[in-house]
């Protein structure tokens, strides 16, 4: 189903079964539609329609959800924007999309791209009730994620890829009109958007947004609102794990709780399961493949160390340098061929060529299969950093750090951290005789970078070299693991 037209489907089906809601508001399906129907002429009534892409910088709330379906209403394309980002980072993206609004909820400005305030949304319909437009081959989403280059590109989803990958999730996580998501990662994330809003949507069931993911609280909101699974990251079951032993939650309304955009170690998934009572379910995937490729089965084997089998509906194979499939066991780079591999990366056709080949999304991911198709990840790209399921690019902040007049060279890399997964570490040279001012380089940072990418440690030091002359970060990793193992 084109989810242009999912609001009015649901209503006529249930209008009265209980739909979305942010703890500020609950809507049924009805509910659901008349909003959505009234944030649709709001937009048409500032000039927005087919092609037109609008941004929006909410944190989580039932708003986003409505100008999700509203901006597909009337032919629009979303851009989800990250409320962390510096004003730098925001324009960027509004320029790069070419967005025509700004949906925000505080008083941030932008030039030349007009904002509306999410509590001002419309409320009432009257009488513009356009038929939503249902042109799968539009684009539905335009996912931002930096790359390799430090400079970040936008992801371009269209309505079939979308519809697709709900479809899949549905069937991967078994999902009925019974089941209610609770949304605890943020929505600017496909994660967020596919598993946690439009699948359940689709399947018939319903979703709870939550503002902010608290641990201390979370249970407490699993007892009330009686989710039936949630999505998180690592770093999220770390801090569930950790709680103290006299929190023992009512947890019976749990059939599983999903874990991606980082590996979670054997340790973490036993420790967790056994005490908390439900399973943990690993999955992978990337914003280019619209959000999973891979998971392990809620009901059937889950294999620990493994990020599951290929979802229904997608092709995955092993292959070496030359493109040729390797056999079972064999480590190669992990590549995906599906209905929801993106359309490309916008403006930059080069990139896309290179990312998907005759088809398949080449994901940089190294991994193998073993001997029951499960499929095993044993590197990933080999220099982002992935700091509490956060995607880092260190070339974006080395790039940064180096505009710095006292920095010669930046070299950025992950560390092992307990609580995020991996933090963030700067090596930077200094140039002859100049001397490098840490605080003045912290500061550069809050401008230019979100608090998740911004380095919690700089070293000031020569940074090695390979025999090529470039900059050696295996063995700036081996050191620094050394130093820290020694102290």
């Amino acid at each position: 189903m084109h989810f242009a037209a999912l609001p009015d489907h649901r209503a006529d089906l249930d209008p009265h079964g209980p739909a979305i809601s942010d703890g500020r508001n609950s809507l049924t399906n009805a509910e659901l539609l008349t909003r959505v129907r009234a944030a649709s002429r709001h937009l048409h009534d500032l000039g927005i329609g087919a092609g037109d892409v609008v941004a929006i910088k909410l944190t989580n709330r039932l708003e986003f959800v409505l100008l999700l379906f509203a901006s597909w209403r009337i032919g629009a394309t979303v851009t989800p924007v990250n409320p962390s980002m510096t004003a730098i980072e925001v324009e960027r993206q509004l320029n790069d999309s070419g967005a025509r609004l700004l949906i925000i909820e505080d008083d941030s400005t932008t030039q030349g791209t007009p904002t509306l305030a999410a509590d001002a949304l419309y409320t009432d319909p009257e009488a513009f009730d356009p038929v939503p437009i249902s042109d799968s081959d539009a684009l539905s989403l335009l996912v931002y994620t930096s790359g390799t280059t430090g400079t970040p590109k936008g992801v371009m989803l269209d309505h079939s890829n979308i519809s697709a990958m709900a479809e899949m999730m549905g069937v991967a996580l078994a999902l009925t009109p019974n089941d209610r998501s609770l949304l605890i990662l943020p929505l600017f994330h496909v994660n967020g958007i596919i598993v946690s809003i439009l699948s359940p949507l689709l399947a018939g069931g319903s979703a709870v947004i939550v503002g902010r993911f608290d641990p201390k609280t979370f249970f407490d909101l699993v007892e009330h609102e009686r989710p039936t699974y949630f999505s998180a990251v690592p770093t999220i079951y770390n801090m569930l794990a950790a709680l103290p032993p006299e929190v023992v939650p009512d947890t019976s309304s749990l059939r599983f709780g999903a874990c991606g955009a980082a590996p979670a170690s054997d340790v973490l998934l036993t420790r967790f399961e056994q005490r908390y009572g439900f399973p943990i379910v690993e999955g992978y995937g990337l914003s280019e493949g619209t959000c999973v490729s891979t998971c392990n089965p809620v009901d059937g084997p889950r294999r620990a160390g493994s990020i599951g089998l290929p979802l229904v509906g997608q092709e995955i194979r092993i292959v070496d340098e030359s493109g040729a499939e390797l056999p079972n066991g064999e480590d190669g780079e992990v590549i995906v061929r599906g209905p929801n591999i993106m359309r490309g990366y916008l403006g930059r056709p080069e990139e896309t060529a290179r990312t998907v080949v005759d088809g398949w999304l080449h994901t940089g991911d190294v991994g193998h299969f073993d001997q029951d198709g499960y499929v095993v990840l044993v590197g990933r790209s080999k220099d982002m950093i992935i700091r509490g399921g956060e995607n880092i690019y260190p070339k974006e902040i080395e790039d940064v750090l180096t505009t710095d007049p006292s920095v010669l060279e930046a070299a950025v890399i992950g560390v092992p951290d307990e609580k995020w997964g991996e933090i963030v570490v700067a090596y930077v040279q200094p140039r002859p005789g100049a001397v490098i001012d840490t605080e003045a380089l912290t500061v550069l940072c809050e401008q230019h970078l979100a608090g998740f990418k911004r380095p919690t440690t700089f070293v000031v030091e020569a940074i090695p070299k390979n025999a090529v002359g470039k900059i050696d970060k295996p063995t700036l990793r081996k050191a620094h693991a050394a130093v820290s193992a020694d102290a």
